[in-house]
């Protein structure tokens, strides 16, 4: 992708913002809140008007050019081939609505097929995340759910129709420390098991070194370095990725993060 995005009351929110991803790769996207990541997501998703952004540039998509698609075509490939998972799982699950009703609706937006195949296929789909995989808990409500397991519930959505590309855009930041890991744990497991490509959106150095290949610094809009993880910590090349690496405490199991060698899942 090569964009540069302006909403209303702020230009220059994004400027020739480059990088790609490799089928099958995880690629972290870093920087600080307001830098820019979530409008990446809603640029790729062709979402970004809904926030009153306009998109310039090209996106390509197995071929294609996503900006030069006709809604209907993007409607089509949203969920199905590119799926979004959001950072606050209680607000982007419908409460009013059963777990199973918003699983049924998310496969039916891409398929139509025999009930017990649609069953089957979100059962399967429920063990994919690790939550139980039975009826039970397709009728409870997400007010019932610990936001551990509406955040798995939003994966399972999101990997219904085993899209190319997953975005998760912060999507450990309303989780406690060990349901983080637990995360960071299922999306390596599901980059195994599924060969989807993952762009991986957060602040979080270290999470991104754990689950990443290469890396994108972006900075006021900008990305100022794009390289391979390791490299990322052992040799930075830009002042503000310099600055994001000496700000992460150092640990006494493991030093400081610059000592970093592989902290991959």
């Amino acid at each position: 992708m090569h964009v540069s995005a302006d909403y209303r009351a702020r230009a220059g929110v994004l400027r020739n913002v480059a990088f790609e991803i490799d089928v099958g790769e995880i690629v972290g996207l870093a920087g600080q809140s307001g830098s820019g990541k979530s409008t990446i997501a809603l640029a790729i998703m062709r979402l970004l008007h809904l926030k009153g952004g306009t998109l310039t540039g090209h996106i390509r998509f197995r071929g294609c050019n996503l900006l030069s698609c006709a809604e209907r075509e993007m409607r089509r490939i949203r969920g199905r081939d590119i799926a979004l998972v959001l950072q606050n799982p209680v607000s982007s699950l419908n409460p009013a609505l059963r777990i199973g009703t918003q699983l049924s609706e998310a496969w039916e937006a891409h398929q139509h097929a025999p009930r017990d195949r649609r069953e089957r296929s979100i059962l399967d789909t429920l063990e994919a995340v690790s939550l139980p995989p039975d009826r039970a808990f397709l009728r409870r409500y997400p007010g019932e759910l610990s936001v551990g397991q509406a955040q798995r519930v939003l994966i399972a959505m999101a990997i219904l129709h085993r899209p190319a590309l997953l975005i998760a855009d912060e999507p450990t930041s309303a989780l406690d420390a060990l349901t983080q890991s637990e995360i960071l744990r299922l999306f390596a497991c599901l980059h195994r098991e599924l060969s989807m490509a993952i762009l991986y959106i957060s602040h979080d150095l270290l999470s991104i070194a754990s689950l990443c290949s290469r890396v994108a610094i972006l900075h006021e809009g900008e990305i100022v370095e794009f390289a391979p993880v390791e490299g990322i910590f052992q040799r930075p090349a830009h002042p503000y990725t310099r600055r994001l690496i000496d700000a992460i405490p150092s640990s006494p199991l493991t030093g400081h993060p610059r000592e970093f060698a592989g902290l991959r899942q």
